[in-house]
């Protein structure tokens, strides 16, 4: 059960709600209770859907949000922190989709993106990326140049890198075996890579996170 001043409901898989900022909230629950909180920068929501939030605090989720929802609890249940990269994409996919508007050619983006972040492993493309996101291959260059600066590849290599460091913090894996699922063709192809992006090598990496890593 939530109140947020003064309003109350109960959350269920098919209800969600709005917390504007500085609003008084309390939450109760039982102990097998999970929720899912994003906390959202305020110019990431356009200001119709801010009001309407704003005005309506609870709000039934379609299907569309509920399947977002869904594949966030997945990735969650798979490892502690899902991949920077696929926070965005799952981010702007959440916004659109609760506007109930018709996807926008960044949606169309954020979809392949989404898929790329999840599974870096696959031989990802650029014809594959633009069948992914529904696009011609022209029209993938132009987004990628209007929204990210950034080519596809250039995209794709940082995220198969992020991936990688992510692996190489959290996991005790075989370094080969790291750049075999995040993309890479063998370790010294991730060696390059690291060194090139970051100025380590993946070792080097490996012994600054884990030596950097909170411990709990």
């Amino acid at each position: 059960m939530l109140d947020i001043e003064g309003k109350e409901a109960r959350l269920d898989p098919l209800r969600a709600a709005f917390v504007e900022p500085g609003s008084w909230h309390s939450q109760l629950g039982t102990p097998d209770n999970r929720s899912l909180i994003v906390d959202i920068a305020a110019p990431a929501l356009p200001d119709p859907l801010r009001g309407q939030l704003g005005e309506r605090p609870f709000q039934p989720l379609n299907a569309a949000t509920g399947k977002l929802v869904e594949f966030m609890g997945l990735m969650l249940d798979q490892q502690a922190a899902p991949p920077t990269a696929a926070l965005r994409a799952w981010l702007g996919l959440l916004v659109d989709s609760l506007t109930l508007a018709s996807p926008q050619p960044r949606s169309r983006l954020a979809v392949m993106m989404a898929a790329v972040a999840t599974d870096p492993g696959q031989p990802w493309s650029t014809e594959r990326m633009a069948a992914k996101a529904g696009l011609s291959v022209s029209r993938l260059h132009a987004l990628f140049r209007e929204e990210h600066e950034s080519t596809p590849h250039g995209w794709l290599l940082r995220t198969r890198i992020e991936n990688a460091c992510t692996l190489l913090a959290r996991s005790g894996l075989p370094i080969a075996d790291i750049a075999c699922r995040a993309g890479f063709a063998d370790q010294s192809a991730l060696t390059r890579a690291m060194r090139n992006s970051l100025g380590q090598t993946p070792a080097a990496y490996r012994r600054w996170a884990q030596e950097n890593m909170p411990k709990t």
